[in-house]
């Protein structure tokens, strides 16, 4: 499975977790187990997205105009 196969993944079981929780919450019922799990699979997520200092130090250094 590929990274952005993995990430895909990661967002459909949010959504459904998502879905979960905001039928709970109309029900009156508690969340905690779903509010949980939904921060895990976003740390999953933050994590198999992040982006090294050096290369967020390149897009900024082309990204800006230097001309101007």
């Amino acid at each position: 499975m590929s990274q952005t196969q993995y990430l895909k993944m990661l967002e459909r079981e949010i959504q459904k977790i998502n879905k979960k929780i905001d039928f709970k919450i109309l029900q009156g019922q508690d969340y905690k187990r779903e509010a949980r799990d939904h921060k895990l699979l976003l740390k999953k997520v933050r994590y198999n997205s992040r982006v090294s200092l050096m290369n967020k130090l390149v897009i900024l250094f082309f990204r800006t105009n230097i001309y101007a």
